[in-house]
């Protein structure tokens, strides 16, 4: 546990003791610095790119060959377990230590990886470092992405001296794998301890202003105001009735984030910002939510003279399916070791808001590279090398 007291917090309401260990701040430095030096006990060779992703290298015996690549995140949320993403990073380096221990070779290469803001939390757009590497986002537009105090990410990874050297475009890799805590209560339920997950649902991520006019509380009345507060709470009204209507599917919708201003008692609120994450496992009725939802943005405006909205996109992924035959090496290990499994997608069995398991061949890396979903144990990593 070791790594968790760095960023660590003690839950008054819980009894329970937390991370909050957001990206790029003094403690996910602190973090940071202590992986590098395990992988460095470890024997493999670090390099750091210019998104702050971190890799420790164990070459193989083919030099020709590319590397299994493992891993997760360390940034966590504000309000973390200790296991949240951990658990790949530190599970990786194990897994080298035990193959040193024993003296095993691999034909590929095993790299151990640690992506940069994965959660999303601080700079708004999660899986941010895979998305880099796999070249599904630039470089400069994440550098130039802030947080709430107006700090941007290029100037985080600076101050706190992961701003690194190495190219930031991964090639490739022969396959990627991940362990990863489960999030929710589906294998305790099924009384098993591994998950192998198949794939992961798709993603859409909305900031939403909604403009409107502040006014007295007591002597405006209600048939005058633009209330920006009013059609905050229709939209996340409107967001469960879509999901109980059943028309999308297996629709997830969520408004994690919502402020008034300007927060009086007695002032009607000109302005409210939210969230909305929208989660479901099929793209098209993915598309058709997300179309509807915009349509009752629409309906708002027109219900109250004086309101407006504007939308604002900071994450959005497709379903991807998961490389069967790295399933297959998954299940197979876990059978080897006597542990019993499930197979299911990634929200069923509670892993939405876990992490990154690329589980696929390197011909997909770049178009279908990530997804926020990772298995709750693949010991994979030993058999595919």
């Amino acid at each position: 546990m070791n790594l968790a007291e760095i960023g660590a917090y003690d839950d008054e309401r819980t009894g329970l003791r937390g991370v909050n260990r957001l990206t790029l701040t003094d403690a996910d430095a602190a973090g940071r610095r202590r992986v590098i030096a395990w992988m460095e006990q470890a024997g493999l060779n670090v390099r750091v790119d210019a998104m702050g992703n971190i890799y420790g290298r164990r070459e193989g015996t083919d030099p020709t060959a590319a590397p299994v690549l493992t891993g997760s995140h360390i940034d966590s949320v504000a309000t973390a377990g200790a296991f949240d993403g951990c658990l790949g990073v530190l599970g990786g380096i194990e897994v080298v230590r035990v193959l040193n221990e024993h003296g095993t070779t691999t034909r590929h290469p095993i790299e151990v990886g640690v992506f940069t803001e994965e959660e999303g939390v601080r700079f708004g757009t999660d899986m941010l470092g895979s998305a880099v590497a796999a070249g599904r986002l630039t470089l400069q537009y994440a550098h130039a992405l802030t947080d709430r105090d107006g700090l941007t990410l290029g100037a985080e990874l600076t101050r706190t001296g992961f701003n690194g050297p190495a190219d930031v475009r991964l090639d490739p890799p022969h396959a990627y794998v991940e362990c990863h805590i489960e999030q929710g209560p589906v294998l305790a339920e099924n009384g098993v301890t591994v998950g192998v997950v198949t794939g992961v649902q798709g993603i859409s991520w909305q900031e939403i202003t909604i403009h409107g006019r502040a006014a007295h509380a007591g002597t405006t009345p209600t048939h005058l105001r633009a209330d920006a507060g009013l059609a905050a709470a229709q939209i996340i009204v409107h967001l469960r009735t879509m999901v109980d209507s059943g028309n999308y599917g297996d629709l997830r919708a969520t408004v994690g984030h919502l402020t008034v201003h300007p927060d009086l008692t007695n002032i009607v609120p000109a302005r409210a910002e939210m969230t909305v994450d929208l989660r479901n496992p099929d793209d098209a009725r993915m598309a058709r939510a997300e179309a509807d939802l915009a349509a009752f943005l629409r309906t708002l405006e027109d219900s109250q003279p004086g309101l407006s909205v504007h939308t604002r996109r900071m994450a959005q992924t497709s379903c991807i399916p998961f490389d069967e035959g790295v399933q297959k090496v998954i299940a197979q290990a876990a059978d080897d070791h006597g542990l019993k499994h499930i197979s299911a997608a990634a929200d069923v069995i509670g892993l939405t808001d876990a992490y990154r398991t690329r589980s696929r061949r390197n011909a997909s890396w770049s178009t279908r590279r990530r997804r926020r979903a990772s298995e709750s144990v693949r010991p994979k990593t030993r058999q595919t090398a």
